[in-house]
C-alpha cells in the first residue's frame, strides 16, 4: 500500500516545472546515446548546448560513415558549425574536472581551435560552493530537442548493452581498455525540452557568459533512427543546487526521492553508482518497517571508482545496508552488482528509479548525500498517475524489465513472466539468475575503524555546502536512523 506520507508530484516541492514532451525514450547504455546524440546535432540548425561535469574532445561519436563527419566529437563539433551557418554551440563543463582534461592528448588543441571559432563558446563552471561540483548532463539542440540523464560524453563512457568481456571497441583514447559501463540518459522533445533550455542558458549565464535568448519555431527535431517509447505527456523537471550567496538552495530531488519512495505499493527498483544517503535510506526503513510494505531492489557496481571513493561511498553503504538490515524483518531489501559473463564486475553509473510500473526516474543524482544538496544535478521523471497517463505503465514496466533483463542475460518478456509468476520482484530475480552474465549478491565488508570513522562522519560526502564545516559532533549517517553507532 501507498505510504500515507505520499505526495504526487508537486512543482516548487519535489519538481521544478512539469512541461510536456511531444515524444520521449529511455537510452540505456552509451553505444546507443552517442549514436543518436551525433545523429540529432546534425540536426541542429541554430544552437547546441552541451552542460556536462566532464568533456573529452577525442571519444568517438558514433558512426562517421553515416554523415560524412570527422569522428571525434571535438573535430565534429567544429565542422558542424563550419558546414551550418547560423549555428552557435555553447559548451559548460565543471572547472576542477577540466583541469586535468586539458592534458589529455590533443584536447587542449581543440579547444585552442575552438576558442578560435566565433560561433563556438566555451565557459568553465566555478559557480559553486568549495567542495562542490557541477554534476548535470544536459544536451539541448534548438530548444526543440534534449537529452537529459547520467551520461558524460567523455571517455570510459562507451558500452553496449551486451556489455562483452573484452570488447575491442571498450577503449580510451589512447587505445587503452577500460572496464564494463552502464549507464541511461533520456531523449526529449517538445516544451520539456524548451525548460531544459531555460535552465542551460540560466547555467550559461550564472557561470558567466553572456545572456541567451530561446530558439523559437523549431517542432522537427527527433532523430529519426530512435524509437519513441512516450508520445504526449507530462515531464517533470527536478533539480538539485546548492546554496550560495546569490542563489537559494533547492532540495527538489531530494524531496522527490523520499516522496516517490513513499509512493511505492509493490516494488521499487533503483540503479545508481552509489548508495550512500541518510535520507533515501530512511525512507526506505519507514517503507521496510511496514507491514507489506514494498520490496527494494537496489543495484549498484561492485565497488566506487577512484581511490578516495571507495572509502566514503563503499564505507558509507556497508554502514547504512547493515542499519537497514535491522528494519527488514520481512526480506524485502536486496542489493545486486551486475557481473560479465566472465564475471568481471560491470560499473553501474546508471542514476534510475522505478516504482511499480507508475514511476519511471531518470537522471544525473546519485543516491548520496552530494548529489542531494551539495552538487548541481537535474533528473526527469514520467509518472503514469498524472492526468491521462495510464496507458504508458505497461511500457515503464517493460523499460524495467528491459533493465533487469540486460543484467540477468534475458529478454524482458521472461523477466516479466517471471515478475507474474512469482508475485514478487526480488523471487522473480532470484529465480532467473545464474551463471554467467548475471547479478550478483551484495555482501557487507569488514570495516576498519578508520573507514567507519569516515563514514559516519560522512567527511566525503557532505549534505551541503553548509556540513562542509560543521562539527562532526552534529554530523554523521545514523542520526535520524533509528540506531545508535557502535
Amino acid at each position: 500500500m501507498v505510504n500515507p506520507s505520499a505526495v504526487a508530484l508537486t512543482p516548487g516541492r519535489n519538481c521544478w516545472r512539469i512541461e510536456q514532451a511531444t515524444k520521449a525514450s529511455v537510452i540505456v547504455d552509451a553505444d546507443e546515446y552517442f549514436r543518436v546524440a551525433r545523429e540529432a546535432m546534425l540536426k541542429a540548425r541554430h544552437r547546441i548546448m552541451l552542460i556536462g561535469w566532464d568533456f573529452d574532445a577525442r571519444i568517438v561519436l558514433g558512426d562517421a560513415d553515416d554523415d560524412g563527419g570527422p569522428a571525434t566529437v571535438g573535430e565534429y563539433i567544429y565542422w558542424l558549425v563550419e558546414r551550418t551557418p547560423g549555428l552557435d554551440v555553447y559548451l559548460l563543463r565543471w572547472d576542477i574536472g577540466a583541469l586535468k582534461a586539458l592534458f589529455r592528448g590533443t584536447t587542449i588543441l581543440t579547444v585552442l581551435k575552438w576558442m578560435r571559432h566565433p560561433r563556438i563558446h566555451t565557459r568553465l563552471d566555478g559557480h559553486h560552493p568549495t567542495g562542490s561540483s557541477h554534476h548535470q548532463k544536459i544536451v539541448v539542440i534548438d530548444d526543440c530537442f534534449a537529452f537529459c540523464g547520467g551520461i558524460d560524453m567523455t571517455g570510459d563512457r562507451w558500452d553496449t548493452r551486451d556489455h562483452r568481456d573484452d570488447d575491442p571497441r571498450r577503449v580510451k583514447p589512447n587505445g587503452k581498455p577500460y572496464k564494463p559501463w552502464h549507464d541511461a540518459t533520456t531523449a526529449l522533445e517538445g516544451p520539456v525540452a524548451a525548460a531544459l533550455g531555460e535552465l542551460a542558458r540560466e547555467r550559461w549565464q550564472r557561470a558567466g557568459g553572456k545572456p541567451l535568448t530561446a530558439v523559437p519555431g523549431r517542432d522537427d527535431c527527433w532523430p529519426a533512427s530512435l524509437g519513441i517509447h512516450f508520445d504526449d505527456l507530462p515531464v517533470a523537471i527536478a533539480r538539485s543546487q546548492p546554496a550560495m550567496p546569490d542563489v537559494e538552495a533547492v532540495i527538489e530531488i531530494e524531496q522527490l526521492y523520499v516522496d516517490q519512495i513513499a509512493r511505492a505499493e509493490r516494488y521499487i527498483y533503483a540503479e545508481s553508482q552509489y548508495f550512500a544517503s541518510r535520507r533515501v535510506a530512511e525512507a526506505i526503513a519507514a517503507r521496510l518497517d511496514e507491514a507489506g510494505g514494498p520490496e527494494i531492489v537496489i543495484v549498484n557496481p561492485v565497488t566506487a571508482q577512484g581511490w578516495l571513493e571507495p572509502l566514503a561511498m563503499d564505507t558509507a553503504r556497508a554502514r547504512l545496508y547493515e542499519a537497514l538490515k535491522t528494519h527488514d524483518r520481512d526480506h524485502r531489501l536486496r542489493l545486486y552488482h551486475p557481473l560479465t559473463a566472465a564475471g568481471a564486475p560491470i560499473y553501474v553509473h546508471a542514476k534510475i528509479l522505478v516504482v511499480d510500473d507508475r514511476i519511471l526516474r531518470v537522471g544525473s543524482s546519485n543516491l548520496n548525500n552530494r548529489s542531494l544538496r551539495l552538487d548541481t544535478e537535474c533528473d526527469v521523471t514520467i509518472d503514469a498517475e498524472q492526468p491521462g497517463c495510464a496507458i504508458h505503465r505497461a511500457k515503464i514496466a517493460e523499460i524495467r524489465d528491459g533493465l533487469i533483463g540486460e543484467h540477468l542475460a534475458v529478454a524482458p518478456e521472461e523477466v516479466a513472466a517471471a515478475i507474474a509468476s512469482c508475485g514478487s520482484l526480488i523471487a522473480a530475480i532470484e529465480s532467473l539468475r545464474g551463471e554467467g552474465k548475471s547479478l550478483s549478491d551484495y555482501v557487507t565488508p569488514n570495516l576498519s575503524e578508520v573507514e567507519a570513522w569516515l563514514a559516519d562522519n560522512e567527511v566525503l560526502d557532505p549534505e551541503g555546502p553548509g556540513e562542509m564545516l560543521e562539527p562532526l559532533n552534529r554530523r554523521g549517517l545514523f542520526r535520524r536512523l533509528g540506531r545508535h553507532r557502535k
